[in-house]
């Protein structure tokens, strides 16, 4: 009950009108970026997008990780799906991203969709003549789910399990998009979840190299109104700093025993992002004591002439230099029920937030 009642603080209309009215005196313009897709849908479903005052814009990033999966990658998925004795295990969002000819939908017999990474798992043990594979997608959230799955098939000597990792770090991403230059920005709201992991720490790169102010927040409306607000006073204040909003969920070091886990089983490498190209260290593959479970160790898989949708805005809005209502496929030919690009497939794509609140949505 008490939880309950901390949490109906940061849904209070009052607050939420007290931090508008102050957000609505600032005189000074600003654009901040949220990286979050859970972030995007929250700001355009409470309303918060339409209530800001017009100097301060919000500009949607890369917070998907199904939106920054490349075409390439997908091919790949659909290829290893479509080899002999395969099962691919992957996410619900994931299967209606089109690679350069097709979806992963369209092979459905070949492809499982999994709630967990432990689901795989539990068929490879049921099936031991299938080779299952899982396609690794995600997040810092998503990422120890795979790592403690195959310590799991490790210890339990599986041999039929296998990993396509296509995995995503956030905090590099950031980075490339602030070396870029390509769009001006003020501050960020860091994501919620991913911060559960990674903690505070990882993005003090942002106010020490890049002099700009960030703020973790949660995901209710006073949440990010006050976030907002934070980053309103820091730049007023020329005082960039990482603040830490949600602290009643994330703490400053993150979740160690998470961060653990996952270099247990991986290390970082270069990755190529949809819209924002290959970025350093952005990435994570199987390290030499898991390199049992690679993919590549019974499939050589090679794409050529992979082919891209000129006409999709998809990577654009991924970098915030343009938004859904700037593509000429938004709300025409991409819809929700027939997806052009990937921003219109994932729930926490912009262009599907965009989609299911555009009769609010200006700019």
């Amino acid at each position: 009950m008490r939880h309950l009642a901390v949490l109906d603080k940061f849904k209070d209309k009052e607050i939420a009108l007290i931090l508008l009215k102050q957000l609505r005196s600032v005189r000074d313009s600003f654009n901040f970026m949220e990286v979050c897709g859970t972030h995007t849908m929250q700001i355009f479903k409470t309303g918060i997008r339409d209530a800001l005052p017009e100097n301060i814009r919000l500009i949607s990033g890369p917070g998907c990780p199904v939106c920054v999966t490349t075409t390439e990658d997908i091919d790949k998925a659909i290829a290893i799906a479509k080899s002999k004795d395969v099962i691919l295990f992957c996410f619900g969002d994931m299967i209606k991203v089109r690679g350069s000819k097709e979806s992963l939908a369209d092979i459905r017999p070949k492809v499982k969709v999994m709630y967990s990474p432990l689901e795989a798992l539990e068929f490879a043990q049921k099936n031991r003549s299938t080779k299952v594979v899982l396609f690794g997608v995600g997040f810092e959230t998503t990422i120890p789910a795979f790592a403690a799955t195959l310590i799991r098939a490790k210890n339990e000597k599986i041999k039929n399990l296998f990993i396509f990792t296509v995995f995503k770090l956030i905090p590099p991403a950031i980075s490339a998009i602030l070396s870029s230059k390509e769009v001006n920005i003020d501050g960020f709201i860091l994501p919620g979840h991913v911060s559960t992991i990674i903690g505070r720490r990882e993005y003090e790169f942002i106010c020490d190299v890049f002099k700009i102010p960030a703020v973790i927040t949660g995901f209710e409306m006073v949440d990010i109104l006050e976030g907002l607000l934070f980053l309103c006073q820091m730049k007023l204040e020329n005082r960039p700093q990482i603040r830490l909003e949600y602290s009643r969920v994330v703490s400053p070091e993150g979740n160690r025993l998470a961060r653990r886990i996952v270099y247990e089983v991986f290390q970082k490498n270069d990755s190529q992002w949809r819209g924002l190209g290959k970025i350093p260290d952005s990435g994570l593959k199987l390290n030499d004591d898991f390199r049992e479970f690679d993919v590549g160790n019974f499939l050589d898989i090679r794409i050529n002439n992979v082919k891209e949708n000129n006409e999709c805005l998809c990577g654009s809005v991924l970098k915030g230099i343009a938004t859904p209502l700037q593509c000429r496929l938004f709300g025409k030919r991409c819809r929700p029920d027939t997806p052009v690009g990937p921003c219109m497939v994932s729930s926490e794509g912009t262009c599907a937030a965009y989609y299911k609140y555009k009769t609010n949505t200006q700019n």
